[in-house]
């Protein structure tokens, strides 16, 4: 168990994307990290994308600190476009990334990234509808299915979750 002893933010949202959701928390689970679900309020039950499943909220974004956080994993899908409006949602992003904690973002994820101000001068992918939003932002665009760049751990989309995982594995390892 690589990862026993370390605490991850999990975000969530309205329309979150199921498995970007749930195969990285799974994976991180089985490798023994704890997991909190984090919502805009805590006690919230969010419906997927895709309507199939649901994800409910730990805590709300203005009730944790990010020093209490080795890490932050934020899923794509429409979730990341309306989390990245809230205060608590950007301050806990931004204070992980600061502390050298683990930022992990795929498919839309970086639109969070975008709004916490942590991408720019960073190598980044996701979806392809954000790649100019990410160039705009100061990030360099790649087109590669998942990497590490400094403390920002990059996934591009559902079918890269494989390289996504093992790429934030290594990063909460190292």
């Amino acid at each position: 168990m690589k990862l026993q002893g370390k605490k991850i933010a999990f975000l969530v949202g309205p329309g979150f994307e199921d498995l970007e959701f749930w195969v990285p928390y799974m994976r991180l689970v089985e490798e023994g990290a704890e997991i909190v679900t984090v919502g805009i309020k805590a006690g919230d039950v969010y419906v997927s994308k895709n309507g199939g499943l649901k994800a409910r909220a730990d805590v709300g974004a203005d009730d944790v600190r990010s020093e209490d956080f080795d890490a932050v994993v934020i899923p794509g899908g429409w979730a990341p476009d309306k989390i990245r409006r809230y205060d608590g949602v950007k301050r806990l992003v931004k204070g992980v990334y600061d502390k050298g904690g683990i930022v992990g973002m795929i498919c839309h994820a970086g639109l969070v990234g975008i709004s916490a101000k942590i991408v720019a001068g960073h190598r980044a992918t996701g979806s392809l509808g954000i790649k100019d939003d990410l160039e705009n932002a100061g990030a360099t665009w790649v087109d590669a299915p998942a990497f590490r760049d400094g403390h920002l751990v990059w996934g591009r989309v559902v079918a890269d979750i494989p390289d996504f995982n093992r790429e934030l594995i290594a990063a909460l390892s190292a």
